[in-house]
């Protein structure tokens, strides 16, 4: 059985850990609040952008664009949102199981990472990284996203790739959060919008279909991307937030269950030392 002295140490080790859980709960709770209002005023916006640009490709007839039909490449761009930071649960690894158990083989994979957490796991598990932004989701912009939309765009339209996809987690509420894997080009619809769309109202473009879908598109994917952002940074802060409250409730736990193995020693102490007081006085007697 341990000592009492080092049960005390190992209970003021713990004693001081749960200190640092409770202070970062804290902190991501503040972050939380502030990102979930964020996340909650931007999602109408997003969610409308993609059921408009979706319904309106529905309407608009067979269209040959090249946003529209898969690349000659094999290589597919996956646009990754994870965490610079770790101790926020299993939020940085769930976004890696998105990408390595997609069915996409490795080497045709070419990441575009935010995130320095998921960026190691995906290093040592082999995979490409193409570019790093993870500086992006300290105080993610519009202006971020649609920077790193034009690059991605760029190797798309020069044949460098041949889809693009988007890796992040949709943030629900403060306690639900859904890793997501969507694919942003070709752009792809429902087909039951498909059939659901009225066959008499199409689209017409000015000045024509082209230079149109030349403009929507990358707003439409930047739109996106920046909305996926915005969720990626709520659902890290209410990761952290849940993992540093059971670590809290854990040290709880333990710092009980020491105490209570410290009082039990203490009385083991004193039993033997009254018995011993107590013999030593029967054998001088």
């Amino acid at each position: 059985m341990a000592s009492m002295r080092d049960i005390k140490r190992r209970k003021g080790s713990i004693q001081s850990t749960q200190q640092i859980t409770k202070a970062m709960k804290l902190v991501s709770t503040v972050k939380l609040q502030k990102a979930r209002n964020r996340a909650e005023q931007s999602n109408p916006y997003f969610n409308h952008m993609y059921q408009t640009v979706t319904s309106m490709l529905a309407r608009s007839g067979s269209l040959n664009h090249p946003y529209l039909k898969p690349g000659n490449s094999q290589k597919k761009a996956v646009i990754t949102i994870a965490s610079n930071r770790g101790l926020a649960g299993g939020y940085n690894a769930n976004v890696v199981k998105l990408i390595t158990g997609s069915g996409m083989a490795k080497e045709d994979v070419q990441v575009y990472m935010i995130g320095r957490k998921a960026k190691e796991l995906l290093v040592r598990k082999g995979y490409e990284i193409k570019a790093d932004y993870s500086d992006v989701i300290e105080s993610p912009s519009y202006d971020d996203a649609s920077m790193i939309c034009k690059e991605v765009l760029e190797a798309f339209s020069k044949g460098e790739i041949g889809e693009i996809y988007l890796a992040y987690t949709h943030f629900k509420n403060t306690v639900s959060h859904q890793p997501t894997l969507m694919k942003l080009l070709p752009v792809e619809f429902d087909e039951a919008e498909l059939k659901e769309a009225d066959s008499n109202v199409l689209m017409n473009y000015e000045p024509n279909e082209e230079e149109a879908l030349d403009l929507i598109i990358p707003k439409y994917m930047t739109s996106l991307f920046y909305g996926a952002l915005v969720e990626a940074v709520a659902s890290e802060n209410g990761a952290r937030m849940q993992a540093m409250d059971s670590a809290t409730s854990n040290a709880d736990e333990m710092i009980s269950d020491l105490t209570l193995k410290y009082n039990r020693a203490r009385q083991g102490s004193i039993t033997q030392e009254l018995t011993e007081i107590i013999a030593g006085a029967e054998a001088i007697s």
